[in-house]
């Protein structure tokens, strides 16, 4: 007798599961984003990207304002990576072997500044690395998303 009431339940709750689905997320955003806005938002990114220009060229002035050292051996991120060749952050998050687990982006930049930079990990949420991160998105925007790839 549980497996029709059962049966009742689930073709009820789907109509309301299916308005909420297509009623909810439209209506997160109450007020429209105007291009001023967008403007804004797109000034706030360029900054960024900006300030992890100069931090993946070793740009000294840059690390000591964030307060990072991203190389105790006179390496920047350019000279192995110039125009960020070979981050490919399209493939992230993935299993990085010379890390020898599952990886971010973060987690591999982290990892460059600390092996062979022989610099200071820095944290994922601090403005050094989302700036880095801004600027490493943005070298290689066009690129597909490719997720786990090798």
């Amino acid at each position: 007798m549980t497996a029709p009431i059962t049966r009742f339940i689930l073709f009820r709750a789907t109509p309301a599961v299916a308005l909420a689905v297509l009623v909810g997320p439209a209506g997160a955003h109450k007020d429209p984003v105007t291009p001023q806005l967008l403007n804004s938002y797109q000034q706030v990114f360029m900054e960024q990207v900006r300030k992890g220009d100069l931090l993946f060229h070793g740009d000294a002035a840059t690390e000591q304002a964030m307060d990072v050292v991203l190389s105790k051996t006179g390496m920047a991120c350019a000279m192995c990576h110039p125009m960020t060749a070979d981050t490919h952050p399209a493939t992230f998050p993935k299993y990085q072997a010379q890390m020898a687990k599952f990886a971010t982006l973060r987690d591999m930049i982290n990892w460059c500044i600390e092996k062979p930079n022989q610099g200071e990990k820095i944290a994922d949420d601090s403005e050094a690395m989302k700036a880095l991160e801004a600027y490493i998105y943005w070298s290689q925007s066009g690129s597909v998303l490719n997720p786990g790839k090798f």
